[in-house]
């Protein structure tokens, strides 16, 4: 299965150096090894927004640029907004970009790989696939 890949995992993998590696950026190198990764332009923008110093914004959009934008189709854009008025009606918020990643994987069968705990409450109402990292 095709794996759409969050800002959040992204953000561990390449932003955040640390003696021990996180296991989610371990699961993403897993991911790029087996050709899975998807990325949609989005999720690079949040990437490299607020990078302040120019030449770690230069070594990110390179790293980045191996991997090709999702081509996004209206009705992503359409069903991303129904997702947000679903979750919305029954008390879950959730910003614009990450019901537009919902409904980008969800149209392609695909799962998302993300840390951020809002994916799951979207998953109580939408049929969302979330990429597990087995330990």
């Amino acid at each position: 299965m095709r794996v759409l890949v969050d800002t959040s995992v992204w953000s561990l993998a390449l932003r955040r150096a640390g003696p021990v590696p996180h296991k989610e950026a371990a699961e993403l190198r897993r991911l790029i090894a087996t050709d899975r990764v998807e990325i949609m332009g989005p999720i690079r923008q949040e990437i490299l927004s607020g990078v302040r110093i120019q030449s770690q914004f230069d070594r990110l959009a390179t790293h980045l640029s191996a991997f090709p934008d999702l081509p996004l189709q209206a009705e992503d854009y359409e069903t991303a907004a129904t997702f947000f008025n679903l979750c919305r009606a029954k008390g879950i918020q959730g910003s614009n970009t990450d019901f537009l990643i919902c409904a980008a994987a969800i149209r392609r069968d695909w799962a998302v790989y993300t840390t951020d705990g809002d994916f799951r409450q979207f998953a109580k109402c939408l049929p969302l696939v979330l990429h597990e990292v087995n330990d």
